[in-house]
């Protein structure tokens, strides 16, 4: 959309009420609400160099209900993901879902989006906007690409 803050790392509007990127600094959460956002849900652990300081705060100030589901990327686990998917589930109003480079987030729409139907080839499409774990050298990516087949 117009107004969407394309310069926050790996962002992605998804749908009218679902965006995602990778790591929030100081001032994006007042930015996701100016363009709807209501919910935010974070993927990433909270002691990441590159993490929101405060992010409770952050959000607060900025008018933002906020979940963290710190999801390790050396051990992503089922509980992660059914805690996400549970969530999200649960949320009728505009959601941002982040972590620091949108790779935990891409993934876990992946299994999202194919439990609700989307066939493979879409659904993959998807993923790999972000990143393909089939694909990356990063020492955890078969954790991800096993991830993904719903075997974490």
């Amino acid at each position: 959309m117009e107004n969407d803050p394309d310069d926050i790392r790996n962002f992605l509007r998804l749908s009218d009420r679902v965006t995602t990127s990778g790591r929030l600094q100081e001032g994006d959460p007042a930015r996701l609400a100016a363009i709807g956002v209501r919910h935010v849900i974070n993927l990433a652990m909270p002691g990441h160099p590159e993490a929101l300081p405060d992010p409770d705060a952050a959000m607060a100030e900025a008018g933002l209900r906020y979940t963290h589901i710190p999801v390790p990327f050396d051990a992503p686990e089922e509980a992660h993901y059914r805690l996400f998917a549970e969530t999200l589930a649960a949320e009728d109003q505009p959601v941002h879902v982040h972590c620091v480079m949108n790779w935990r987030v891409s993934a876990f729409f992946y299994r999202w989006n194919r439990e609700r139907g989307m066939d493979e080839a879409e659904a993959r499409r998807r993923l790999e906007t972000i990143w393909s774990p089939d694909e990356n050298d990063h020492p955890d990516a078969p954790k991800w690409a096993a991830f993904v087949r719903g075997e974490a």
